[in-house]
């Protein structure tokens, strides 16, 4: 290990049997790390949070690990044998119902985020306007100010209380926690009920309130939490069991369930189906096969119909389905804004241009973040720092221009693009005439906005970036295609602002999340014109590289600062020299096939290890310590059959009931209890357990001279959670978990360690 540059500590506690992988989180506005931790950011910068924190000041939390691998044990394959052609057919059948299920919620719940937006933003307008009207004339317009000012306080107040105070998880866009979940991490209370309803509340009251954020972003976090309730059939919150898909509760399935709803909720925000399912491609699962596509393309058809039924409804336009998504970016017509050849280059000088300020974005963000770690965790400074962001921000009124000192007929339009919703903002960007911007007003407001956009985006409150990103983009990309038409031959002609304003947006939009693929569809989706294909994915691809260069996308940096084992695509390039032997832990904790109770409840009870899995083995001989895999248990079966007593004297003296079932198992998915609350007396201590009918006999397992990237391509392809290290005579010497592999990442000085403290 001599070769590995050792640079960035990582806090955890507890492991999953050979690596902790419990790690607590800040119960803060991004469920943020403060653990005394380093953190790492693009170049290798560290920050030392340890600084003015105390113990009484961070409340920390767990994450959880999820097990994408099926434990193919005996209960699995005798429920496989007993189930015949027809109920296969009836459980595919049920999946198309859920995912239907999951389109039809999502899009509801995003025509109610429209409708409430408009209907509050329309009743703070009317109420500043009345005043502005009634106190202009009599030089009061200072009145109106501080009531439009104290209307957005209270607004953002209510919407950062409820999270702060309710639920810490519903804070921001919610897209690093469910790609945390879609690759395997739980965040803790990521898809719970009591989230959704914070979110949505805190995005209606967000919005409204005039922040410089979007509906738009939520909108994937509300749709993977509505997947991940409606497919287990029951809501553990309410206490509520339906009787209905107890096939679905386990991690594997409900993992494609969150895929289909953060799907349907891309689709539901930006009218993109098709956008929605790369989405999940893309930036989610880390599964998929061809099934998935259709049932999650389904959900996603489903919720954009939705909103667009019931929007055309609340429109008094019954059957007008012209509102697919929450924004609109219009349709961009071939003939008058075509592009020609010469102006690709154009177009890759916008995205690099993208990049830069998509970086500087994000490394500002970062140190603004850093700096709530550090000075803004309690709950009363986070509202009190929403509520001061909140008159900063530009209102958000729909559609309704102000004069401001204007002649009759005339409006202001520096007020019209500061009072406008971003999504109108957007909109007049790309369609108004040429001539419509003064250069020096979109300078002005580009330069507003993108600050105010990154200070808020990390806010205590419920709040996406989408919108703002590409508000700013559009800002300075139509200032550009003014600029371009002022200083060419025959600008005015071919020049044309709108379309410069498109790429600017799209620009800023990549440079700052680094999406691409995805982001290219639902760009074209939006615009209803498939022509800005090729110039949309030149300039995302390029704002991607140049960004790259210089720091992480947004999603990726606040990840690594919940200090999440996050597991790329690949691993590094340069680790093909380590082997399993090298990074996995050991010694692991082992049970054999049939183990003692009291010595099952000591290992579970021991607070220092936190072990979640462990390998079931045989010894070899007495005198060695290592013994030959058999099979593999986890934490959660173990606790289980305490709970149920499934002991070798009970079952011989026939005082079971009845033979324990994978109904059993599926009814205390997901929060198991834990250890302290199952009951084993001094007598029960002393009896055996048989684990051979509930461990997986088939774990997956490598030798240990087996490198890095093929121990990392396991582990991400099949959604592992442990992996079995063997020897050559198949004894067991050591388990390798996702910490010990996420660890490792290629930076300026080559392959580096982050220091995992155990705390």
């Amino acid at each position: 290990m001599a070769n590995i540059t050792k640079k960035v500590s990582w806090s955890s506690r507890g492991d999953e049997s050979g690596g902790g992988e419990r790690t607590p989180l800040l119960n803060g506005s991004e469920e943020l790390s403060g653990d005394g931790g380093m953190f790492h950011i693009g170049r290798l910068s560290t920050v030392d949070l340890e600084e003015d924190m105390t113990s009484d000041e961070v409340t920390f939390s767990f994450l959880s690990i999820l097990d994408y691998d099926n434990s193919e044990n005996q209960l699995f394959l005798e429920e496989e044998r007993r189930m015949s052609f027809l109920g296969f057919k009836c459980l595919e059948i049920s999946r198309w119902v859920i995912c239907g299920l999951i389109g039809f919620l999502t899009g509801l719940i995003a025509c109610c985020i429209d409708i409430a937006v408009e209907n509050l933003a329309g009743v703070k307008y009317y109420v500043v306007k009345q005043n502005i009207e009634k106190f202009t004339e009599v030089g009061g317009l200072s009145i109106s100010l501080i009531l439009w000012a104290v209307l957005n306080s209270a607004f953002v107040m209510v919407g950062a209380v409820i999270v702060a105070f309710f639920e810490p998880g519903a804070a921001g866009s919610g897209i690093p926690q469910i790609k945390c979940y879609l690759n395997g991490v739980k965040i803790p209370r990521v898809v719970r009920l009591k989230t959704l309803v914070v979110k949505v509340c805190g995005v209606i009251c967000s919005v409204a309130g005039g922040l410089a954020v979007g509906k738009e972003g939520p909108m994937i976090h509300s749709g993977a939490v509505v997947a991940a309730g409606v497919s287990q059939g029951r809501s553990t919150s309410l206490k509520k069991d339906f009787k209905i898909f107890e096939y679905f509760r386990r991690d594997t399935e409900k993992r494609d369930f969150v895929s289909a709803g953060a799907a349907a909720g891309v689709s539901a925000a930006f009218g993109a189906p098709v956008g929605g399912v790369l989405f999940s491609l893309e930036e989610g699962a880390s599964f998929w096969n061809q099934m998935l596509t259709w049932r999650i393309f389904f959900a996603s058809m489903i919720s954009t119909f939705t909103l667009n039924f019931f929007l055309s409804i609340y429109n008094n336009k019954p059957g007008d389905l012209s509102s697919p998504g929450l924004i609109n970016f219009g349709r961009f017509e071939s003939d008058s804004v075509a592009y020609n050849l010469y102006e690709i280059p154009l177009f890759i000088v916008m995205g690099a241009a993208g990049g830069l300020l998509g970086a500087l974005f994000n490394i500002l963000n970062y140190w603004l973040t850093i700096f709530r770690i550090r000075y803004v965790h309690r709950p009363c400074l986070q509202v009190m720092e929403a509520m001061l962001v909140a008159p900063l921000g530009p209102d958000q009124s729909e559609d309704y221009p102000l004069q401001l000192f204007c002649a009759d007929g005339e409006y202001n339009s520096m007020a019209t693009a500061f009072f406008n919703t971003p999504e109108r903002s957007v909109r007049s960007l790309f369609h108004n005439p040429p001539g419509s911007y003064n250069p020096l007003t979109l300078s002005l407001f580009t330069l507003t906005y993108f600050f105010l956009a990154c200070w808020t985006y990390g806010l205590t409150v419920s709040a996406g970036v989408f919108i703002p990103s590409l508000l700013i983009g559009a800002a300075w990309g139509r200032l550009f295609g003014i600029l371009l038409a002022a200083i060419t031959p025959n600008g005015s002609v071919w020049a044309v602002p709108g379309k410069y304003a498109l790429m600017g947006a799209a620009a800023q939009l990549g440079g700052i999340v680094r999406m691409t693929l995805s982001l290219t569809v639902i760009m074209v989706e939006a615009t209803g014109n498939v022509t800005y294909g090729l110039p949309i994915m030149l300039v995302l691809l390029t704002a991607k590289i140049v960004g790259d260069y210089f720091v992480e996308g947004l999603y990726d940096i606040h990840i690594k600062l919940q200090s999440v084992p996050f597991l790329h695509l690949e691993a590094p390039a340069t680790s093909h020299w380590l082997t399993a032997r090298e990074v996995m832990g050991a010694p692991v904790t082992c049970f054999n096939r049939i183990e003692k109770v009291g010595t099952i409840v000591d290992v579970l009870s021991n607070t220092s290890t936190n072990h979640n899995g462990f390998p079931v083995v045989m010894p070899v001989a007495a005198s060695d310590n290592l013994g030959k895999i058999c099979g593999l248990i986890l934490r959660s079966q173990l606790i289980v059959l305490l709970k149920h007593k499934v002991f070798v004297e009970l079952a011989r003296s026939r005082l079971t009931q009845r033979k324990l079932q994978l109904k059993d198992f599926r009814d205390a998915y997901p929060r198991f209890p834990p250890i302290q609350s199952i009951h084993v007396s001094q007598d029960e201590r002393e009896c055996m357990m048989d684990l051979t009918e509930f461990m997986n006999p088939t774990p997956y397992t490598v030798p240990q001279e087996t490198s890095l990237p093929r121990v990392f391509k396991l582990f991400r392809a099949l959604g592992l959670r442990h992996l079995v290290v063997v020897d050559s005579e198949n004894r067991v010497v050591g388990l390798v978990t996702r910490k010990d592999l996420a660890r490792y990442h290629l930076g300026k000085h080559g392959l580096e360690e982050m220091q995992l403290a155990q705390t």
